[in-house]
């Protein structure tokens, strides 16, 4: 992996695969390391993806001040990982909490944003986080798998605060559509990916300020992708469709039948609807 130095010197890494124009992806979790991404179904065949793996998660180093793990600071890193590319316009594209850094960064740094992809966004920094009625609705639509019992009594752990990567993998069932040996081998992998320290420290105290974050998104008049998925309950399809409201020039893409990692259970698909919107 390449490396580069950020604004408080911590040495952060990223991963380069493909050809051709630059994409920066930017991961979720928060606190995973982005090997979970792959090469989201292939879209390396269309374009160089330049993945980062955020400080403190895969080969980037801790930094010695624990509060630049917040979301709002790591939009930082972001800019800092652009110049090091000597790029003055870079298409930007976050999943998950990933989402969250990338809004971040097209609301502070409009000028060197070409086209913003938001892929399963996490959207609490707009606050638009899923209500318990999302979460009802949900459930209520599983409650007959297998698996249902036992990822349930994982959420129900975490409530009561067990925060142990191990109870998160637990609770993975639920955000794929199917949970067949890929998708388990896909959410086992957190194991090794995962820090807790590192994930609280992004949800840190000041961290959301949804306010200005949606008045600021809503002045960002370059192509925006918000991607939601039927099946994801980070990312409800109805939530996702209010954060498009935002932005001035956006297209929404549903993809039906799959969760929140929707690369791992339908890569043609996922690969194919990135391309043509970076391509149009």
């Amino acid at each position: 992996m390449a490396r580069f130095t950020s604004f408080d010197g911590t040495e952060l890494a990223y991963r380069e695969t493909g050809e051709g124009a630059p994409l920066l992806v930017l991961a979720g979790g928060p606190g995973r390391a982005s090997e979970y991404l792959g090469t989201l179904g292939g879209l390396d065949a269309h374009r160089r993806l330049v993945i980062l793996d955020n400080r403190g998660t895969g080969e980037s180093d801790e930094p010695a001040d624990p509060f630049t793990y917040r979301r709002d600071m790591l939009v930082r890193d972001v800019e800092m990982l652009r110049r090091h590319l000597g790029l003055d316009v870079v298409d930007v594209l976050g999943h998950s909490a990933g989402a969250g850094i990338a809004m971040g960064y097209a609301a502070n740094f409009p000028e060197h944003v070409g086209k913003l992809l938001l892929l399963t966004p996490a959207l609490r920094s707009v606050g638009l986080s899923p209500e318990q009625s999302d979460w009802d609705t949900f459930l209520a639509a599983r409650v007959n798998e297998p698996w249902f019992e036992g990822a349930t009594a994982a959420l129900a752990r975490n409530a009561a605060g067990d925060d142990s990567v191990e109870n998160r993998v637990a609770a993975s069932p639920l955000l794929y559509a199917r949970w067949d040996d890929r998708a388990q081998a896909h959410a086992n992998a957190e194991l090794g990916q995962w820090k807790y320290h590192v994930a609280l420290g992004y949800n840190a105290e000041g961290a959301f300020v949804p306010g200005i974050l949606r008045r600021a998104l809503t002045d960002f008049d370059h192509p925006v992708l918000v991607y939601a998925c039927t099946e994801d309950p980070i990312s409800p399809v109805r939530r996702c469709a209010e954060l498009a409201e935002l932005f001035p020039d956006v297209a929404m893409y549903v993809h039906e039948g799959v969760g929140h990692y929707p690369w791992v259970e339908n890569p043609d698909t996922v690969s194919g609807q990135l391309a043509a919107f970076l391509d149009r």
